[in-house]
């Protein structure tokens, strides 16, 4: 029963923890298209795909002590940031083995900025269609943060290393 909120709490500790909501949203998403093993449902939003789903995940798993959750107020927002607590290392001590590769995928990911990570899985979201059509859909659906067409390339080039580093 627990077994998908373990799967978050070991992606977190994977990350050595990980800044911003956001960023965390993207970040599940990408492993998500890259075909490890998450069920949250995801919706196109403001930021690009986000599930209802996972932020109550992520609640609860404060809320149960598995993840601290602390809050930095930086002025103009409030900036989030998540990690595995002691009790939370034991509860995923019982989880099912993660894939090697996703650790590797992590890391890349958390060196990526928000923006960058909206813009990945923002394609990523329609990726059943042609390369232009996705690019289309990302200029009409996020028209004001105007990605240049060196983002799209550097967005697309990131989701092949991605991939390649899934099949190794």
């Amino acid at each position: 029963m627990l077994q998908e909120h373990a799967k978050l709490v070991q992606f977190i500790s994977l990350a050595d923890g990980v800044t911003g909501r956001k960023k965390l949203q993207k970040m599940i998403y990408i492993a998500k298209k890259m075909d490890f093993p998450f069920q949250e449902k995801y919706e196109l939003h403001i930021y690009g795909p986000y599930s209802e789903e996972l932020t109550l995940r992520i609640e609860e798993l404060c809320e149960m002590g598995f993840l601290a959750e602390n809050c930095e107020d930086k002025g103009s927002y409030v900036q989030y940031s998540y990690g595995v607590t002691g009790e939370g290392r034991d509860f995923i001590g019982d989880a099912d083995e993660v894939p090697d590769t996703l650790g590797e995928c992590i890391g890349r990911m958390k060196e990526k900025s928000s923006r960058f990570l909206e813009l990945v899985s923002t394609l990523l979201y329609f990726d059943y269609l042609p390369r232009e059509e996705q690019i289309a859909k990302v200029h009409i659906v996020k028209n004001k943060l105007n990605y240049t067409d060196e983002e799209m390339d550097q967005a697309f080039a990131f989701i092949g290393e991605l991939s390649a580093c899934i099949r190794q």
